[in-house]
């Protein structure tokens, strides 16, 4: 347990760089009042950020992840087991001043690994309309956050299975704090077809097929998928923990869900 629980560590560690970041200055404003969308590869270029953020770019397209989720300044939007917040952070620049993200975590992720750079993330400028939820994956958001426009699952749904969750309590709860009409962003590595969750704990990858089966069942319906993140020559056969994945870190064949809730 012990050795799987470092593996998940280092998976999570993707969203561990620190940076220090800054929103732009002077937006134009839209006839609502809310700042004027940036550009999403805006906020991948930002100068502020470190060296160590921008090496997890090219494995993580974190442009076309707010691109393909829709996040707009103003928006309430969370993230599920932020880790150390390298998409939270993404989001954070995006929904602008006026939005809000909520950033959760496990107890575990925090203890083992988390704890320090998310809370060094949390006190930069640009994290300010952050809030951090400790909570456990049955229930990530508390009952008080409602309404959400999105909430992102980045490369973390495989570790729910061996964790433990309850995945039909967790989807379940994110479907009742989204807004109708709400997106629900699923990423994660991709097993071998028919596999199930044999391999989420050995190879971190899970069955597309079951993520899709899941979330639907709680309620929500598949809206469109991306193949940014599809690479066809993945043998689907080896770890995509970054820890054990080497130089194949990030060139794992990826699916990207994004689920709505009816309205």
């Amino acid at each position: 347990m012990r050795k799987a629980l470092m593996a998940a560590s280092f998976l999570v560690l993707a969203g561990c760089s620190h940076s220090t970041s800054a929103t732009p200055s002077s937006p134009a404003t839209t006839p609502d009042s809310q700042p004027a969308p940036v550009s999403a590869q805006a906020l991948v270029d930002a100068p502020d950020r470190t060296e160590a953020d921008r090496a997890l770019d090219a494995g993580r397209h974190p442009a076309a992840l707010i691109a393909f989720a829709g996040v707009r300044p103003g928006m309430k939007v969370a993230e599920l087991m932020a880790g150390g917040g390298y998409t939270t952070e993404f989001l954070a620049r995006a929904v602008g001043p006026t939005g809000k993200v909520y950033g959760e975590n496990p107890k575990i992720v925090l203890e083992k690994f988390a704890e320090k750079p998310w809370q060094e993330r949390l006190v930069r400028p640009v994290n300010q309309n952050v809030v951090r939820v400790d909570r456990e994956l049955d229930s990530p958001l508390p009952p008080e956050v409602t309404d959400l426009d999105v909430v992102v699952s980045n490369i973390i749904y495989h570790d729910t299975t061996w964790l433990g969750v309850d995945r039909a309590k967790m989807n379940t709860a994110v479907f009742q704090a989204l807004k109708p009409g709400g997106v629900y962003l699923v990423l994660d590595s991709s097993a071998k077809a028919g596999t199930g969750i044999a391999d989420t704990q050995t190879l971190h990858r899970i069955d597309e097929q079951v993520v899709r089966q899941e979330v639907e069942a709680a309620g929500f319906k598949l809206q469109e998928e991306s193949n940014v993140w599809r690479n066809p020559e993945d043998t689907r056969d080896w770890s995509s923990s970054p820890g054990a994945a080497g130089a194949r870190r990030g060139t794992s064949d990826r699916f990207a869900l994004k689920f709505v809730k009816p309205g």
